[in-house]
């Protein structure tokens, strides 16, 4: 196997058709490049011409050492990580590829310094993080929930979910209310919302307008913002949705928002999935990522969707000197 750092050209040509994070999408990691401190570095590895396996990674020196992560800490990235193509599908052959291409690349990138953390928050698709384990790294599970809608209609998608969820929708769609995808306005209604309730709440808000705009402006048709608003056209809530190879992402809003005492925002959802069934320009969306379920206050609402409870992983570095990396990192993190 053959590792080599590619330009984002060559990495558009080797992702694979599915499979991948929204993230993954060159457009987003270039986005992640123009807004981070840390030097984006993209490995692929290869047998003859074909690539097999794929790592982005963030590069960034401080005084106290050296952090790799995939994806860059403050960024609202849910998951990056390696992209593994083994050829074969027998089993032997699919770990073994996974295994060489977790060695090689892990030596290429050299993370060796005891004050060097590496950690990369893999994607749902990527099942066997062993290798990193074997290589004496850290593993941990976390959570999303992934609504699945591949062969599905409406009527059967609404009647899974909870009576309270089914409540809400039919008590919203009496509003005169509308529910509209907008533009890069309305991508900056929900921004300011989403700040504003993180400051009330005390929490830091770490994204930049100019970040979410680009984000928003590059990924073109892989990305949307729901909007819904009052009859006189005031704004009361919205959702960004940034779109994978197969799956929807609610990345940004939601906000907790009513009229007239009612919630809109399961109205919001309600619009997001029934496009995803019916828009034929979202045929190959086959799940709807409703994130949140690594948050305790919010699984009560998410898990009335009925959506599955899918896990994916979490390896970082374990070395002398790593709780002064990971102090650090988690202070980037903030």
């Amino acid at each position: 196997m053959q590792i080599e750092q590619l330009d984002l050209s060559e990495w558009r040509e080797a992702l694979p058709d599915s499979g991948i994070e929204v993230f993954h999408r060159p457009e987003a990691l270039a986005t992640l490049d123009d807004h981070t401190a840390g030097d984006l570095e993209l490995y692929g590895g290869f047998k003859g011409d074909e690539p097999i396996g794929l790592l982005p990674v963030f590069k960034s020196s401080k005084f106290v050492g050296t952090t790799v992560t995939s994806p860059p800490p403050s960024m609202n990235v849910p998951r990056l990580g390696p992209v593994v193509m083994p050829t074969s599908p027998k089993q032997r052959k699919r770990e073994s590829v996974n295994r060489d291409f977790t060695e090689e690349v892990l030596a290429e990138v050299d993370i060796d310094g005891s004050l060097s953390l590496f950690r990369t928050i893999c994607h749902s698709d990527y099942a066997d993080p062993r290798p990193y384990r074997w290589a004496e790294y850290d593993l941990s599970t976390q959570f999303t929930y992934v609504l699945d809608l591949a062969e599905r209609d409406a009527d059967d998608v609404l009647a899974s979910f909870s009576s309270g969820l089914r409540r809400d929708i039919r008590d919203a769609e009496d509003l005169p209310v509308t529910v509209e995808i907008e533009g890069i306005h309305g991508a900056r209604d929900v921004y300011e919302q989403t700040k504003a309730r993180y400051e009330e709440q005390g929490r830091g808000f770490p994204l930049s307008w100019e970040y979410v705009r680009d984000l928003v402006e590059r990924l073109d048709e892989h990305a949307r913002v729901y909007v819904v608003r009052g009859p006189e056209g005031e704004f009361l809530s919205g959702i960004t949705v940034l779109y994978s190879t197969d799956d929807a992402y609610f990345w940004q809003g939601g906000t907790r928002a009513d009229y007239d005492g009612t919630s809109v925002n399961s109205l919001l959802h309600w619009r997001i999935i029934t496009d995803i069934l019916e828009d034929p320009a979202l045929d190959h969306v086959t799940g709807y990522d409703l994130m949140g379920a690594n948050t305790k206050r919010l699984c009560k609402y998410k898990s009335k969707f009925a959506a599955d409870l899918v896990p994916y992983y979490v390896v970082e570095s374990d070395s002398i000197g790593m709780d002064v990396a990971k102090a650090t990192y988690q202070t980037l993190k903030r």
